[in-house]
């Protein structure tokens, strides 16, 4: 394993499905991953649901930006993962590829967000492990959302 794996995540806005991986990566690979995120079609700011399921972890999303595929264009990286949206990113050069098939929550209703969420959650966990990443134990504290 290389001393940090580079994980690029890639849905169409780059607002929901990939923060949240990218967020969940750093949250479990710590130290180990450098995790990435980037849409084919970026809507050019983060889903507010999206900051307060994550804020319900004591994750913090207001700091992340929407930003396009374009900018890792001929850059390398271990592993791209799309989303189930059938993005491609043929610039961005991959050891590994995966696409999950997970739905795009942007409309859900908070408890079907959630859902969403989880499984994004149980998915990168899985990859982390696969590549021999060790998971870190839930580093932020556990804090209600933003408002409650």
């Amino acid at each position: 394993m290389p001393e940090k794996v580079r994980i690029l995540f890639v849905c169409v806005e780059n607002s929901n499905r990939s923060q949240m991986a990218q967020a969940f990566a750093r949250m479990y690979g710590g130290e180990h991953v450098e995790a990435l995120s980037a849409g084919s079609r970026p809507s050019g700011r983060i889903n507010p649901q999206a900051i307060a399921a994550m804020a319900e972890l004591g994750y913090d999303l207001t700091q992340h930006n929407s930003k396009s595929i374009e900018l890792y264009n001929d850059q390398e990286v271990d592993v791209a993962v799309t989303m189930g949206c059938g993005d491609a990113c043929p610039r961005v050069r991959a050891r590994r590829r995966y696409d999950w098939q997970i739905p795009d929550p942007r409309d859900l209703p908070p408890e079907e967000f959630r859902r969403v969420r989880d499984q994004i959650a149980t998915q990168v966990q899985a990859l982390l492990q696969e590549l021999g990443v060790p998971l870190q134990a839930h580093p932020f504290p556990s804090r209600p959302a933003a408002g409650s």
